[in-house]
């Protein structure tokens, strides 16, 4: 009877934490979220408004920002600036700096 509980407890536990990493991985920045807005962040950095961010640079993206925590082939990752939420990787916001 042990090894039944045992294998039901992995199990719910299990389901529990694939549950919960499907749920923190869909947490995407919204583009109208009050503070994406203020940093001017979009989804799809070729979609910025150059002539209001004057600073943006053709290549310049999420991935490529030192800011990003995801891997540069990674689609999305998390950011500092937007705690608990994913930007995408071909995204781009204001705050962008270039990876040393």
């Amino acid at each position: 009877m042990t090894q039944r509980r045992t294998f039901m407890l992995q199990v719910a536990l299990g389901s529990t934490a694939l549950l919960a990493s499907q749920v923190h991985a869909a947490a995407m920045v919204d583009e109208k979220d009050p503070q994406a807005g203020a940093l001017g962040y979009k989804a799809d950095a070729t979609k910025v408004d150059k002539t209001k961010f004057p600073k943006y640079a053709a290549g310049q993206a999420c991935s490529n920002c030192a800011l990003y925590q995801g891997k540069a082939a990674d689609a999305a990752g998390g950011c500092p600036l937007f705690a608990g939420k994913q930007v995408a990787g071909k995204g781009w916001c204001s705050a962008y700096a270039k990876k040393a």
